[in-house]
């Protein structure tokens, strides 16, 4: 009986020394961080800038690889949570991984991750320049007069784009003719094309179609106005329709992730690297250029508003009939809960 104590007390204390030993020095050899979409999209772009600046703290290499395909990201989160949970491999993801379990893809809540959100670019609403709509309140009413008259362009049918136009609808009380797209950038070519009257995609996606007068901004879909270089300031959909705050904002979360259960001493070392880099001349420049609001938030905060997401988008795409698996069966609760 003895000989079976000892025996247990020293596999005990070898498990507590190793967890020890996980963030002693850490760390001890490069990164490498798994963006779980494709190279030169949003999600690639923000995790090569941060990751190239939390290299500099860290004082070893973050690599940056690109683990695509699946549902929601479900084939690089599965790849990079499959590694040891010790640190060294990030995920580099985005809020549309919230919907990889309702999907198919992904059997776990996205509770098993720790956040290190760098942050997004808020979504506007725009229209073509050929449009009679000059203000929001324009489309609105014309929207109201003539429910489902009104050709709405925005990315797949759960998306965050998509997520917005509901919550504008929602808000307004204005009710659009919703077409879906395979991304932002089909959605906004639909756009300039007369297919659609109206689009809904981010201000750093539509920036460069701003500028060159390809599409009007009507609002910021966020409670502050923005100024843009050139276009001068786009105002806030709520100064117009105040109710908007029940529903918005709804914002991008770009960022990375490692094992929840990774020893709590390394992640402190990652979170201190990333608030640095954030922090930094290059990241707060990038940021600017690119019209990224920055975030910054990790443990329980960034925790909350990824639980927050998932709950929205899971049960938005139940809702619209669009999800596979039943958001209560992944423990998922409704919004409203």
């Amino acid at each position: 009986m003895k000989r079976i104590f000892w025996m247990g007390l020293v596999v005990l204390l070898a498990g507590v020394t190793a967890v020890y030993a996980a963030g002693e020095g850490f760390p001890k050899r490069d990164i490498t961080n798994v963006v779980v979409w494709a190279a030169g999209g949003g999600t690639d772009t923000c995790n090569r800038i941060v990751s190239a600046e939390m290299a500099n703290f860290l004082k070893v290499n973050v690599n940056v690889i690109n683990k695509t395909g699946g549902v929601g990201g479900s084939v690089g989160m599965s790849f990079a949570y499959k590694k040891p949970h010790d640190g060294y491999t990030l995920c580099g993801l985005s809020e549309s991984c919230v919907t990889a379990g309702v999907q198919g893809g992904w059997d776990q809540r996205m509770e098993v991750w720790d956040f290190f959100i760098v942050g997004g670019s808020p979504d506007v609403i725009s229209v073509t320049p050929d449009t009679p709509y000059n203000s929001l309140k324009d489309l609105i009413e014309a929207a109201k007069n003539a429910p489902g008259s009104i050709k709405a362009g925005a990315s797949a049918a759960g998306s965050i784009h998509h997520l917005n136009l509901l919550a504008l609808e929602n808000g307004s009380g204005a009710k659009f003719s919703f077409i879906p797209y395979t991304g932002s950038a089909p959605s906004q070519n639909a756009a300039m094309t007369g297919e659609v009257s109206l689009v809904v995609t981010s201000l750093a996606e539509q920036q460069q179609l701003l500028r060159g007068g390809k599409l009007r901004p009507l609002a910021m879909l966020i409670p502050d106005a923005f100024t843009v270089e050139g276009l001068g300031t786009i105002p806030s959909a709520f100064d117009t329709y105040p109710e908007l705050s029940k529903y918005l904002p709804i914002s991008q979360a770009i960022g990375m992730a490692v094992a929840a259960d990774t020893p709590e001493d390394v992640k402190a070392v990652i979170a201190e690297a990333f608030q640095k880099a954030l922090a930094t001349e290059k990241v707060q420049k990038w940021a600017k250029e690119n019209y990224y609001l920055l975030s910054g938030k990790t443990g329980e905060e960034a925790r909350k508003e990824f639980n927050m997401l998932e709950s929205l988008f899971a049960w938005t795409l139940w809702e619209l009939k669009a999800a596979k698996v039943d958001p209560a069966s992944l423990g998922i609760p409704k919004p409203s809960e």
